[in-house]
């Protein structure tokens, strides 16, 4: 426990104590020092530096950001074109199914099969009255005139 103690208290490690000694031995002397009366003084070359790497910087980050969001917006609008693209082939599928089934619907057979089902017969003459006349021409103007109109009742 000496030993530790003496190694301890000896300003060469124990290290240095066994080998060879050669040169100088190293001595540390204590100095307190005072920095309280220093001034630090700027230097303007250092702030020009530092104000041209600052907006440097800003310019890079700038444009990192602009391509990442240029980058970034192209990717949503290819995912918004996607979409508009399935909405459309959707409602040109569904425009071609109306459009069938507005075909079937306006069947004239279909119509007629229809119309004898529900009791009704096709009109005899007398009872279609034309509101065109053959006698009148296209672009001529149309005057108004009452005729009389007789409604036959079934008997």
């Amino acid at each position: 426990m000496a030993a530790a103690a003496a190694a301890m208290n000896s300003p060469i490690p124990a290290a240095r104590q066994n080998s060879f000694f050669t040169g100088t031995p190293e001595i540390y002397f204590a100095k307190a020092i005072d920095n309280s009366r220093l001034v630090k003084v700027e230097d303007p070359g250092r702030n020009r530096e530092m104000k041209q790497f600052g907006t440097a910087l800003a310019c890079l980050f700038l444009l990192v950001f602009t391509y990442a969001w240029q980058h970034l917006r192209s990717i949503e609008y290819g995912y918004q074109i996607e979409s508009s693209k399935r909405e459309l082939n959707n409602l040109t599928e569904m425009n071609r199914a109306l459009r069938l089934e507005d075909a079937s619907l306006r069947d004239p057979e279909r119509i007629d099969v229809m119309a004898r089902r529900m009791g009704l017969v096709p009109p005899e003459p007398g009872q279609v009255i034309r509101m065109d006349s053959a006698s009148a021409e296209a672009n001529a103007p149309v005057l108004a005139s009452v005729e009389p109109i007789t409604v036959l009742a079934g008997q």
